[in-house]
């Protein structure tokens, strides 16, 4: 990349009155916006409100229908994300953009191949310079592995990894910790200093406002197409963003909760499940627990403490190799997944594009996917009564879509996790299950799901979830139980119990001494 030319201002690229318009809707409007070298700038607003489409812009993936970019102080414009990146401006998208039939090191040189003459790929050099990023990132992936057998976070690293892999001026970060641990953030965030060290600007984008606290050095806030607040992180607390983002404070994000809890509904009893990726490992050691009525239960733990593997063997996706899970006393061992959908318990997964919906589908298609039988008559799918059960599921799930008709993929993140989550509840559960449900989602999205998931224990159901997020299993649990390397290592009242309590159970604290080189105690 040639070198960039001499200004005497420090913004590196600048958006000047950008506005999109797809059809008749305004995307954005007349945005200024601008990221200066050395600094993070994050880029905060609800679903739906132009963050994604704004770095689209700035990557070259969409063209402004109005507006100027700047670059150094020039007039600029990216035909393309190769042209982008061409001129220093490198994208990670939220949504992973890998191939998984390719091998790691095969997808962080996709389309920029190490050549070593006649035209052939120097697959060792990239062998090699994927190992060196892979240990910047303190992350021992084999190169040569398929993408497609790696877990989430990997994959998200890898993602990380290839923007790294080029000498960018502008990295674009959109969501790039929604799949790690906390110890993989750190990393990150290690990562992310040493290149404003170097003069690379960071436009960080995340629903995890805590991480965007700890950071950026300035925050903008976009609310429908708009920029509606600016400032220097430092002048501002997690308060402020959430009233810039949704209007409302943080504190009503949460519905209230009617802890009253009646029969057990879901028993799981001394469950062992192996690891999918590693059958001679465990995942789930002898775990117990029980969901009642009217309870809403938080699984909580870090990347790899094994609630995955626990939902999934609860969903009917892992095998239990020992133990029992019964719901309403009946065992569910050995039956498939369809037979517990039907028998009333049914999974969120945690990657919603991968599990939880098919993007050649309608929103509609997607809605009632896994609730068919209830529409057939004889051999017939009765349209009619499906239409009007997706009409109502998308009102109670509080859809914003432009119908039934509308395709998944022109959905937001967070409204496409509320077709997964209304996919689940026409089945009619006794137990709703929901694996990290607000993933990748923002704050106002997230109090809608948290609002749903109240709402279904006090219509007498049985609320399962899992996460990552303490202040989550704070707020929205009647009930928490910690795990960690598989095993249940306690159970907390969130009325009497602290963040730190739980992080420590969790084993958070000590990853944290081991991850920055301390001696556990």
């Amino acid at each position: 990349m040639s070198a960039a030319p001499e200004v005497s201002s420090d913004v590196v690229v600048r958006a000047l009155g950008v506005t999109k318009i797809y059809g008749g809707t305004h995307a954005l409007r007349g945005v200024d916006f601008e990221v200066r070298a050395g600094r993070v700038v994050a880029l905060l607003g609800e679903n739906g409100a132009g963050k994604s489409t704004l770095m689209k812009i700035l990557a070259g993936v969409e063209q402004p229908t109005a507006g100027q970019l700047e670059l150094y102080g020039r007039p600029a414009s990216f035909d393309s994300p190769a042209d982008a990146l061409s001129q220093g401006v490198a994208i990670i998208h939220q949504e992973l953009n890998l191939c998984p039939n390719l091998s790691v090191a095969d997808n962080i040189f996709l389309g920029r191949e190490r050549g070593r003459g006649g035209g052939f790929v120097d697959y060792s050099e990239q062998s090699e310079l994927a190992h060196r990023l892979f240990e910047r990132l303190e992350e021992p992936i084999d190169p040569g592995r398929l993408v497609e057998d790696l877990r989430l976070g990997q994959q998200q690293l890898v993602e990380i990894a290839r923007a790294l892999s080029e000498q960018t001026r502008v990295l674009i970060m959109d969501e790039p910790t929604s799949a790690l641990s906390g110890s993989e953030v750190e990393v990150l965030f290690r990562v992310i200093r040493e290149l404003t060290a170097q003069g690379v600007a960071i436009i960080y984008i995340s629903h995890h406002l805590d991480e965007c606290l700890e950071i950026a050095d300035d925050a903008v806030v976009l609310r429908d197409g708009s920029v509606v607040a600016a400032a220097s992180m430092a002048d501002v607390d997690l308060s402020w963003i959430v009233q810039q983002m949704v209007g409302r404070d943080e504190g009503e994000l949460y519905a209230p909760l009617a802890f009253d809890p009646g029969v057990p509904l879901l028993e799981i009893r001394d469950v062992v499940v192996a690891d999918p990726e590693n059958a001679g490992r465990l995942a789930v050691r002898d775990v117990s627990l029980t969901v009642h009525e009217n309870e809403v239960v938080g699984l909580y733990g870090l990347m790899g403490a094994g609630r995955t593997e626990l939902l999934e063997a609860v969903a009917g996706r892992n095998a239990v190799a020992a133990g029992d899970i019964r719901l309403d006393g009946a065992s569910l061992v050995g039956k498939r997944i369809s037979e517990r959908i039907r028998a009333g318990v049914a999974l969120v997964p945690e990657d919603r594009h991968r599990d939880g919906l098919v993007p050649a589908l309608s929103v509609g298609r997607n809605l009632s996917l896994a609730a068919l039988s209830r529409f057939l008559k004889g051999v017939f799918l009765d349209r009619r009564t499906e239409a009007t059960a997706v009409q109502s599921a998308m009102s109670d799930v509080r859809v914003k879509a432009a119908g039934a008709h509308a395709e998944i993929g022109s959905l937001s993140g967070g409204n496409q996790q509320k077709v997964v989550v209304g996919k689940v509840l026409l089945t009619s559960p006794r137990v709703v299950v929901l694996d990290e449900p607000t993933r990748g989602i923002d704050v106002g999205a997230k109090a809608d799901i948290f609002a749903l998931m109240a709402d279904q224990a006090k219509d007498g159901r049985g609320v399962l979830f899992a996460t990552s997020e303490v202040e989550e299993v704070l707020h929205a649990a009647d009930r928490i139980i910690v795990m960690s390397r598989g095993l249940v290592v306690g159970e907390f009242d969130p009325r009497t119990t602290t963040r730190e309590e739980l992080m420590a159970a969790s084993g958070e604290a000590l990853e944290g001494l081991t991850t920055n080189g301390g001696d556990p105690a």
